[in-house]
């Protein structure tokens, strides 16, 4: 006893030792944290004091907006680290026991080692509390920033400035762009004329033609090259047809643009533009993508060649179509050279409204003219909904065509009356956003054509469900596309994505999309796990061993409900999700489920009651409720039985259990037929039974034992009333042996000479003096009653009494 009481003191001993190690080390890092957190609180005291004063430029709102990203993004890190260790931490303290209470002791080296605990819990916890605090002001901060950026871009859009129409304003314009372009070209040519530059030139003379020769070259022959590599792809099967001009198209765009790129690089090689023709010049291959890109969207939303478009536009107004495309392409160019120009320049609010105003007439114009060209839905794609209306496509378009309508007519409005800034927020954004929904169609038909390529469908895996779930992923793609183009910012968009791998807080668990993937992943493969032994167990096990068909489906499907429940809590726990906190809304959920599903919950119930008791197994042949056949499947909600007329029912399994239910198969398949006879009054009656005897026992699937018996009934209406009554080996051959020994029973009677009766019935007229004799499709009668003449008569049905008709029954 002596001795263990000195190893367990040497072991506390060792324990305090690593701890206070451990304390130490922990020391040392907390001094950089302590740091760093000094340094945040700078940063967050300067964050402050600039958001009081609302003075600073929104660049350098944005630039401390990033500062304070960073931070919170790190103490969102610190807040979740350490957590393993500390519920390690307090598991040993649970274990220790509670601490003694006021007046007792408890002996030194637990005391030292629960203080030690004590220690190394709450420099755990400090950081992680100082990170929590430290997270939310950060978070705090970063969105009244995005708040003051938000309320100027609103303050920009809806403030009011000089009309373009107002003819005072024209001339500063028109002198302001004037000087801009004289500016540049006096800039351009001084800067050619320098020896500096003729010197660079020089330099770089050979790079410059060569790079300039390439330009030329693919500017004029990159289309026709393009083509050419795409008859060389179509060689590799016809029914990739569509990906092969897809890929054509996109080297349609690739070489042009390669060879402007080339061009921008050979000018800026030589050096002859200036400040601002550089500035300039650093957008030409944008511009270019632009133009290019708007040209390729055309091309393939309206094909030319006759070949099918997406939109339903006419073959002779595609070309029509095409070049609004590109018109509207130059208006959009035009506008962000404005702006660049502008920039450069400082126009002032006069220049900038009767500069601007053009071109939101023109996109005004070209985008009525679009709409009405091709936003149309097109008979072929279109399909008919319930009520009469169109429907899928057709929406989409008439939704767009609507709003397109109403942007084109207020854009126009606004600039006139002095909100500018109003009306290209609105008509510049729409016209984007129309090319972009013009490339979702383009994408989702590519990848169709991939699908159709792969799976040898062709262009028919165009409507394929598949291609449906890809345009479904590529509008959720798009979304946060079109937020930038109706003025989102990107760190709106950063924010947002922030938040969401932040996740959301459920007493002391966060639920993150980390820890949500993690759960599905887990659940996942453990469901996989649980189906494969599932299928090997009813496969390759169950039915090597003497279990009946029954039993190995109810281990198989009690199996699965244990293997999911598994896989829920293991991928619970693995996540790192705590719902102990959940206690007070599972008992508020489970009485909503014991009112609110207390019939799902109760038909659950029975079949868990029904695959452990086992009333009826799968394969069994029941009655119940009126319906008969064979038990196919039970499963948790309800039971599917097949009738004899091979149809499903479904059966809800607490009618199984709480009903009266006949199971003819139950412990085995032995039951018992019967067959009717009947014989004519006179028939001698012990011919009868041995003909029938020797019937029952020629059969091969009655029993011997019990032997079968033949029952006279009694005397019928008509008959004398016989039966067989035998046990057969399997009842579920009831009806064809039933079958057999009625076609024995008629031959055999046949033979012998065995009459097998049937109901006559006597019909007998009162009153036949009243009937008349006149001529007609009828039997007219002598005096005598009941004797038929001759004569044809046509009886009157009035005078017929309706209790004429009696007989026998």
């Amino acid at each position: 006893m002596a001795r263990a009481s000195s190893l367990l003191r040497v072991w506390c001993l060792g324990l305090v030792l690593l701890v206070g190690l451990a304390v130490s080390a922990l020391a040392q890092v907390t001094e950089k944290e302590r740091a760093y957190v000094a340094e945040w609180q700078k940063t967050a005291s300067r964050a402050e004091q600039v958001i009081d004063a609302n003075r600073a430029s929104s660049a350098a709102l944005e630039q401390l907006r990033s500062e304070l990203v960073r931070y919170r993004q790190t103490f969102l890190t610190a807040s979740t680290e350490n957590a393993d260790r500390i519920r390690t931490l307090e598991g040993q303290l649970q274990a220790l026991g509670p601490a003694p209470e006021d007046g007792k002791t408890e002996a030194e080296d637990i005391a030292q080692l629960r203080a030690s605990l004590q220690d190394q819990l709450s420099a755990l916890r400090v950081p992680r509390v100082v990170a929590e605090e430290s997270y939310s002001r950060a978070a705090g901060l970063i969105s009244e920033i995005d708040k003051i950026v938000r309320e100027r871009r609103t303050k920009r859009l809806l403030e009011r400035g000089p009309s373009p129409l107002n003819p005072q304003h024209w001339p500063t314009a028109l002198a302001a762009l004037s000087e801009a372009g004289v500016a540049i070209w006096h800039e351009s040519t001084a800067q050619f004329s320098n020896d500096t530059t003729q010197e660079r030139i020089g330099d770089n003379l050979p790079a410059i033609l060569v790079l300039s020769a390439l330009s030329i070259l693919l500017l004029l022959r990159g289309r026709p090259w393009a083509r050419s590599i795409g008859h060389y792809l179509r060689q590799f099967g016809a029914r990739g047809t569509g990906v092969w001009t897809f890929v054509v198209s996109l080297l349609q765009v690739a070489l042009p643009f390669t060879g402007i790129l080339l061009l921008t690089t050979a000018i800026d090689l030589s050096g002859v533009l200036g400040l601002r023709g550089t500035l300039l010049s650093d957008y030409v291959p944008y511009w270019a993508l632009m133009i290019l890109g708007f040209h390729w969207l055309g091309e393939q939303l309206f094909p030319p060649g006759g070949a099918e478009a997406l939109l339903g536009v006419p073959d002779n107004r595609r070309r029509q179509a095409r070049l609004l495309v590109d018109l509207l392409a130059i208006v959009l160019v035009l506008q962000d050279a404005l702006i660049r120009m502008e920039q450069i320049e400082r126009f002032s609010g006069e220049s900038h409204a009767v500069l601007g105003f053009p071109l939101v007439l023109g996109a005004a114009l070209l985008l009525l003219r679009v709409q009405r060209l091709a936003l149309v839905p097109h008979q072929d794609r279109v399909t008919e909904g319930d009520d009469g209306g169109v429907s899928g496509l057709g929406r989409v378009l008439a939704l767009i065509r609507r709003g397109s309508i109403f942007l084109a007519v207020v854009s126009p409005v606004l600039a006139a009356v002095g909100y500018t800034n109003a009306a290209e927020a609105l008509i510049y954004p729409a016209i984007s956003s129309i090319a972009l929904f013009g490339v979702i169609l383009v994408l989702q038909r590519f990848i169709g054509d991939i699908y159709g390529l792969v799976s040898g469908k062709g262009q028919a895996a165009r409507d394929s469900l598949f291609a449906a779930l890809i345009g479904f992923v590529l509008v959720l793609m798009a979304l946060p596309l079109l937020a930038l183009i109706w003025g989102a910012r990107v760190a709106d968009l950063t924010e947002l994505w922030s938040r969401f791998l932040a996740g959301f807080q459920i007493g002391d668990t966060r639920i993150s999309p980390a820890a949500f993937l993690s759960f599905a992943v887990v659940f996942g493969v453990g469901y996989v796990v649980t189906r494969i032994v599932q299928s090997s167990l009813r496969n390759s096990l169950l039915p090597k061993t003497r279990i009946d068909p029954g039993g190995q489906n109810a281990i198989v499907s009690g199996l699965g409900y244990v293997g999911i429940f598994l896989s829920a809590v293991v991928a619970i726990s693995l996540a790192g999700l705590d719902l102990s906190s959940l206690a007070i809304v599972a008992g508020a959920l489970s009485v909503g489920i014991g009112f609110g599903l207390q019939t799902i919950v109760s038909n659950f119930v029975s079949g868990i009651i029904l695959l452990i008791e086992r009333p009826i197994s799968k394969g069994d042949w029941i009655e119940v409720g009126g319906l008969m056949g064979y038990v196919r499947d039970i499963s948790v909600r309800s039971t599917r039985i097949e009738t004899f007329d091979r149809t499903d029912v479904i059966v809800p399994n607490s009618d199984l259990i709480s009903g009266t239910v006949t199971n003819y198969t139950r412990n085995n398949t032995v039951g018992r037929v019967i067959v009717p006879v009947g014989v004519a009054y006179g028939t001698d009656l012990r011919l009868v039974e041995s003909i029938l005897m020797e019937i029952a026992e020629a059969h091969p699937m009655v029993l011997m034992n019990p032997g079968p018996s033949v029952i006279f009934q009694g005397f019928g209406g008509d008959s004398l009333e016989f039966e067989i009554r035998a046990i057969l080996r399997d009842v579920n051959w009831v009806l064809s042996v039933k079958s057999d020994m009625n076609y024995e029973i008629a031959r055999r009677f046949q033979e012998e000479g065995i009459e097998i009766p049937f109901a006559q019935r006597d019909i007998w007229i009162r009153n036949l003096d009243r009937l008349p004799t006149a001529s007609g499709g009828g039997v007219a009668f002598d005096a005598e009653p009941g004797r038929p003449s001759t004569a044809p008569v046509k009886p009157d049905l009035h005078d017929l009494d309706p209790d004429a008709a009696e007989g026998d029954d």
